[in-house]
């Protein structure tokens, strides 16, 4: 059972909902969002990771065919 079953908040600084998903902070860089508090791993809310997922979406597919 991990921090996001257990009901972890969201890391973006001003949002209070619950965390669905959980990345790595070095996977971050290509997004815009403003991440708050500290440690390797960041909890994003559904609403936060779709605009995550659509912020890297480029970046992703790239490192995607770099290993396949």
């Amino acid at each position: 059972m991990g921090r996001v079953d257990k009901g972890a908040p969201c890391s973006v600084q001003g949002c209070k909902n619950q965390a669905e998903r959980s990345i790595s902070k070095n996977n971050m860089s290509g997004s815009d969002l403003k991440i708050g508090g500290e440690g390797r791993r960041v909890y994003l809310c559904r609403d936060h990771y779709k605009q995550w997922k659509k912020a890297t979406k480029d970046s992703r597919s790239l490192e995607r065919a770099r290993f396949g």
